[in-house]
């Protein structure tokens, strides 16, 4: 029969997550409603009789940028030219943009085959009791006090560009403790997402300009998290997050190979501390 790819519905992209939960990404609670407010076409899948077989995203941000993730086929499909058939469909409706993934590191040289070159590695870092670093008094507020647009222009100078139906989203969305801190000026100095996960909660993003306003907004968060490991996603690159995240006694997980088929959007990496998300960058 005929392998069909297209965009996925809203109740195919709740698939998807779960999807990811068995293959142990721990996503969070909420991901489907957010992801999709990204680029309401973003998340594609591959079908045959009616019957799901793979997923993958292809997120569109802007005009230049696409993001590939979630990447999965079920198992009994894999090697039979499914997933491959996907992907190509996804890496086509990024076409002409600078396309991003957080990809399995053995994988980079399948990935090096379709364009993409290595720029750093991600790891996650978690801990089931850590230790919450002590925390100057600072402002700080809920990420919905402040104007949208101010929040914007902070969160696109460490993101590389805008993602304002995303961000609208991810601060709104049920569960999530979106929190910023304003420096003495009243600009934003650090933005963090809250966000629980099927096992404990994730900073998705802890956004700082130093290690002392991450530390601050880790001290807001940490009281409110839901059981389990509070996890923190980095740059590997990043010393000063990953000398942050092995103070608050967090181990490292896994590794991502962050990598990219052009030159990547002008992020602020010295300002992440946390990633918001392997999925969508």
């Amino acid at each position: 029969m005929t392998l069909i790819c297209r965009p996925l519905r809203a109740d195919e992209i709740a698939t998807a997550v779960e999807w990811a939960a068995a293959e142990g990404w721990n996503p969070g609670l909420a991901d489907a409603q957010a992801f999709a407010a990204a680029d309401p076409e973003g998340f594609w899948g591959a079908e045959r009789d009616g019957q799901l077989l793979a997923c993958i995203t292809a997120v569109r941000t802007g005009e230049d940028f696409g993001f590939i993730g979630f990447y999965i086929a079920r198992p009994e499909v894999r090697g039979q030219g499914v997933g491959i058939a996907l992907w190509r469909a996804a890496m086509a409706r990024l076409a002409g943009r600078c396309v991003g993934l957080d990809g399995v590191v053995a994988q980079q040289a399948n990935y090096r085959r379709s364009g993409f070159e290595l720029a750093w590695n991600n790891a996650r870092y978690q801990s089931d009791a850590p230790r919450i670093p002590d925390a100057a008094p600072a402002e700080i507020r809920d990420a919905a006090a402040i104007p949208f647009a101010q929040l914007l222009a902070f969160d696109a100078q460490a993101f590389g560009l805008p993602r304002p139906d995303f961000l609208r989203a991810w601060i709104t969305t049920p569960g999530h403790r979106a929190r910023v801190l304003l420096d003495g000026a009243g600009e934003v100095a650090g933005f963090a997402v809250l966000r629980p996960c099927r096992e404990g909660s994730k900073l998705a993003p802890l956004f700082a300009r130093d290690a002392k306003v991450a530390r601050a907004l880790i001290a807001d968060a940490a009281p409110h998290r839901a059981p389990g490991p509070l996890i923190l996603d980095l740059p590997e690159p990043h010393a000063e997050a990953v000398a942050l995240a092995r103070s608050m006694g967090m181990e490292k997980g896994f590794e991502t190979a962050r990598m990219y088929t052009s030159p990547p959007p002008p992020m602020r990496r010295d300002w992440i501390f946390g990633l918001t998300s392997f999925e969508l960058g």
